[in-house]
């Protein structure tokens, strides 16, 4: 039971370390398509999205009212912000968005131009955004991501080496197992000899010598 539970304990923590990994990977650098994700650092947008969560951002076609942007620039001095879609207005012939955080009581005052979004939020995790952020940081990296892919290998390494002994202890008990059987050609042997008396018999009458087939007088023909 507990070796059950350890294992199981063992691939959810290689699942959350996983997920971060690839996190970490697709909030610093896009995907095709322009995927991002990215993490949400102040509680404007609570509670529809909660400080530390990460938001996954697709850019669309448009969009509309409503709609939940991220904008800005990504860099390791700035931090886009995600915010919702206000209303639309044009200013010198083009489009621009005023957003607003759901939790804040005004509109932001800086409108945003389409060229600044970098999509529309598709999806949500709360809370892994902190994961993400200290994975980061130099310390963050080495506890969050290089101890626990140590201690992966390692265990990994051991199950394979385990695996291979049982492997090598199966082939040689196999070979015990095939010495210890009685080869065809003496078990043939064994039961001619134990098995069939009455054929033994007559081998050794046939072999005997001095011994005349049949009795009676010896015809002479000339």
């Amino acid at each position: 039971m507990m070796k059950k539970v350890f294992k199981m304990i063992y691939y959810l923590f290689l699942a959350v370390v996983a997920m971060v990994v690839l996190l970490l990977i697709f909030s610093t650098l896009p995907v095709k398509g322009n995927f991002r994700s990215l993490v949400v650092l102040s509680g404007s947008m609570e509670p529809k999205i909660k400080r530390g969560s990460i938001v996954a951002v697709w850019p669309a076609a448009e969009y509309k009212i409503g709609d939940v942007i991220t904008f800005g620039r990504v860099s390791r001095t700035e931090n886009p912000t995600t915010h919702r879609i206000y209303d639309i207005k044009a200013e010198g012939g083009q489009k621009v968005y005023v957003t607003k955080g759901d939790a804040n009581n005004a509109p932001d005052q800086k409108t945003v131009s389409e060229s600044e979004i970098l999509g529309k939020v598709v999806l949500v995790l709360p809370y892994v955004g902190y994961a993400v952020a200290k994975a980061k940081t130099p310390v963050g990296f080495l506890l969050i991501v290089i101890v626990p892919s140590v201690v992966i290998i390692y265990e990994e390494i051991r199950n394979i080496a385990e695996e291979v002994k049982k492997h090598w202890a199966r082939r040689k008990e196999k070979k015990e197992k095939e010495k210890e059987k009685i080869p065809f050609w003496e078990e043939r042997v064994a039961n001619l000899r134990f098995d069939r008396p009455e054929k033994n018999n007559l081998a050794k009458k046939v072999a005997s010598p001095g011994k005349p087939l049949a009795k009676g007088p010896r015809k002479i023909y000339n």
